[in-house]
């Protein structure tokens, strides 16, 4: 999932942005409202954490900015106000939900799970493929009982498949939602990852569960579900 972090403060945005990559999100930084409207407009966000105060302008005239251009990101809202008059005019202007500082980053995290979990396909935190457990709590996956061992990069590409479970997901897709923006269009990591990723669930199963669409993408599906 890919998480785009607006947070003028250097030292907060750096806490936030390595806090969530090693939650296994793609993550894109923003110290302003201009450069977050404009990358908003450029790539598919999962989640947006919106500082309420930026230099150059407002949290809330960034989320009025963002629905008025239709994009429907959910956005959790960072903000020292804690006034219920101040959260109102947050939601009001179309944040998601709230969230005062000081705030612990387990809870910062365990909104934006929430938040995520909002969105179809995403609202039970275990996805099951065939014998196939993934749970984006605990960052577990299992296959017949059988823990796997995945990287960082693995496991959010493994999940972001699951939670497009028998969907074909084609390659600009996955860089969208897996990778950040440093991710090179015209390299081949998505294959090298895809073949890494195949080697840990597939291998030694009867059942292969993740599959390559020719000219179109990969699905994660059990046999019954996939295509030929």
């Amino acid at each position: 999932m890919r998480i785009l972090v607006v947070e003028d403060e250097p030292d907060a945005n750096r806490f936030i942005a390595r806090g969530l990559r090693e939650q296994a999100f793609a993550v894109d930084t923003a110290f302003d409202g201009a450069t977050a409207i404009e990358k908003a407009h450029v790539n598919a966000y999962d989640t947006i954490v919106l500082d309420l105060m930026l230099p150059d302008m407002n949290g809330l005239d960034v989320c009025r900015a963002l629905r008025a251009a239709q994009i429907a990101s959910p956005v959790l809202m960072l903000t020292a106000r804690g006034a219920v008059p101040d959260r109102i005019a947050g939601l009001n202007a179309g944040a998601d939900d709230y969230l005062t500082k000081p705030f612990d980053f387990q809870e910062l995290l365990a909104r934006l799970r929430a938040l995520l979990r909002r969105q179809p396909r995403l609202e039970n935190p275990v996805l099951c493929i065939a014998d196939l457990e993934i749970d984006t709590l605990h960052q577990r996956v299992t296959r017949s009982g059988k823990v796997i061992s995945l990287t960082t990069r693995e496991y959010g590409l493994l999940a972001y498949l699951a939670a497009r479970r028998g969907a074909v997901t084609g390659r600009a897709d996955i860089a969208e939602h897996v990778w950040d923006e440093t991710y090179d269009p015209v390299s081949n990591l998505i294959e090298v990852y895809i073949q890494r990723l195949r080697r840990k669930i597939d291998d030694g199963f009867e059942t292969r569960l993740l599959h390559t669409r020719r000219g179109e993408g990969y699905q994660l599906a059990a046999e019954d579900q996939a295509y030929a």
